[in-house]
């Protein structure tokens, strides 16, 4: 990481910023679809969402296997989609101060592009051999290679795919801030990286953990942050308050693993 950074200072130069000018770039944070695009979005992934609750329901009884419960499934579902359609009708109103000059109506594109993500993560993870692989490595490598995994070519494609996602995270941020300079991905990028994981679930042991833990997680470190921010706190506090959740969230990860090795 370090030497990346080292890469921006040379590129940046000390105390240099390099503005970021792309305006397809710039519309991923900065821009939202319109409101009528906004609730045909929400629909379709409602429906892509029941649909596929529904066929692993089905597929799990075809196949002899204990099922989720439906009558828990339908209030899960039901309580997910309420909530979210709540959320899409508060981003479609206008959200702007000065109405004449911006108008701010309507979902992100932020949102759908994260979650294409989790939707492509999660059925890499859940539904191929490549993800049931990931799985087995991290859980136990010495099993995973008896087993016949070639764990070394596990493990460079896991980089692979964590140095991709970091690279698009990267472009988010950049379009965020519409800028990048010498300390970017510095200070508490790391601790927030790590952090979205551990709070949402993902296991610091390997071997657990979901796509929708890291989000969240995130959402999680980004309500500590942007609400401690709105409230006034200073950057020391809500790094301590962050840290402190972090804690907590590893020390239930160790204890429930000590438990279940027991």
């Amino acid at each position: 990481m370090r030497r990346f950074q080292g890469i921006l200072l040379i590129l940046a130069g000390e105390g240099g910023t390099i503005r970021v000018e792309d305006e397809t770039v710039l519309a991923i944070q900065n821009s939202n679809l319109s409101p009528t695009l906004s609730w045909a979005f929400y629909i379709a992934a409602s429906v892509f969402y029941v649909l596929l609750g529904l066929s692993r329901i089905n597929a799990r009884r075809k196949a002899g296997l204990k099922a989720e419960l439906f009558k828990l499934w339908l209030i899960k579902t039901i309580s997910l989609v309420g909530v979210s359609g709540l959320a899409v009708f508060a981003l479609n109103l206008e959200r702007s101060n000065n109405r004449e000059l911006v108008s701010l109506k309507g979902i992100p594109y932020v949102v759908p592009v994260i979650l294409i993500l989790l939707v492509i993560g999660t059925f890499v993870l859940g539904r191929t051999a490549f993800g049931r692989h990931i799985y087995a490595v991290g859980g136990n490598a010495e099993a995973a290679r008896r087993a016949g995994i070639n764990v070394k070519n596990i493990r460079i494609a896991a980089f692979v795919i964590c140095s991709a996602l970091s690279a698009i995270a990267g472009l988010l941020f950049a379009s965020r801030q519409n800028s990048i300079s010498p300390t970017t991905g510095g200070s508490s990028t790391l601790l927030y990286a790590v952090g979205a994981a551990v709070i949402g679930g993902t296991s610091l042991f390997g071997g657990k953990g979901k796509m929708r833990d890291a989000i969240l997680g995130g959402l999680v470190v980004a309500v500590i942050d942007n609400g401690m921010g709105l409230l006034g706190y200073a950057a020391g506090i809500k790094f301590i308050v962050t840290g402190a959740v972090l804690l907590v969230s590893a020390g239930v990860d160790a204890v429930s693993r000590r438990g279940s090795a027991v």
